[in-house]
């Protein structure tokens, strides 16, 4: 009863992070599952049900409000469907020891570039861009297959990127990701079962996620309005290295354990200056919004 309850809450704390930001829903809950000991192939698959039904209802809610470029998403759908069928399939044929410490370390670098993505990072600028398939294409397998692999990643790989073009709206960036993110969670999904089959999959694991993910969606919503997105990109930053940080200092016993202690709080001082970078960045943004004049 004590780890559904962590499991819920997990669960609500990962929607929390991607209905705020449009993404880290499975890099979030992923590392989370991982420090609880969780195996890597059981926790990715886990992540990825549980997606099937928060990014069906995220999709929706994007369609709804004229949130998706559906050319992005027809174009994101298939390669990113084989990409994430493909890595799920990989990482179930590896073993749980060995694998572990990887995926911790593509998650660690990940939290890094979420973090300075939304730190250094500037939106983009307007203009005129088209977004060719051949552009689509190789993007959406790479983030798939990094999705499947790394228990999240399709959100933190392809909206800054896409984000990165001139001329893209970043609201439909956001809601064309979520919407495709529907298609890549069912085909990690249907991989992990060829993989794992059904009988290892722990269903009240992933009934306890979608519930901690569906009570945290309308709080989301809320939060969204009230604290800056490149503020909550910092704090999912800092999070997600310092959640998968000890467990590639327990595997790879690179340093000595006298160093953790202090590690972890260089890293935690790291993360909070960012916080404080970015909070105060928005403030300055908000003093000059406030001193230009207005016209006569």
């Amino acid at each position: 009863m004590q780890k559904l309850i962590i499991l819920g809450l997990i669960g609500f704390a990962a929607q929390l992070v991607d209905g705020s930001l449009g993404m880290a829903y499975g890099v979030t809950s992923s590392s989370l599952l991982l420090m609880f000991g969780i195996a890597p192939a059981v926790a990715s698959a886990s992540v990825h049900m549980a997606e099937v039904v928060t990014t069906a209802a995220s999709g929706i809610s994007h369609l709804r409000f004229g949130n998706v470029d559906k050319t992005i998403v027809r174009s994101l759908i298939i390669p990113g469907s084989v990409g994430a069928f493909a890595g799920a399939c990989f990482l179930s044929s590896l073993p749980g020891d060995l694998v572990k410490p990887y995926v911790s370390a593509f998650l660690f670098l990940l939290g890094f570039y979420i973090l300075g993505r939304f730190l250094f990072g500037n939106p983009s600028l307007p203009g005129k861009s088209k977004i060719t398939r051949r552009f689509l294409i190789p993007l959406g397998l790479i983030a798939g297959f990094a999705d499947s692999t790394g228990g999240g990643g399709w959100g933190p790989l392809t909206t800054p990127i896409l984000l990165s073009r001139k001329g893209i709206e970043t609201r439909k960036v956001i809601g064309s990701v979520d919407t495709s993110e529907c298609a890549i969670a069912i085909s990690a999904t249907a991989g992990f079962f060829v993989s794992l089959g059904w009988t290892n999959i722990n269903w009240p694991w992933v009934a306890t996620l979608m519930i901690g993910g569906v009570v945290a969606a309308p709080i989301a919503a809320w939060l969204v309005k009230i604290i800056p997105s490149h503020v909550l990109g910092v704090m999912v930053g800092g999070l997600i290295i310092l959640t998968n940080v000890k467990t590639l200092l327990d595997s790879f016993k690179v340093i000595s354990p006298f160093w953790h202690g202090l590690l972890y709080i260089v890293l935690s001082l790291i993360w909070a200056v960012g916080i404080a970078m970015a909070v105060y960045k928005h403030k300055n943004k908000l003093k000059k919004k406030m001193t230009v004049p207005l016209p006569k």
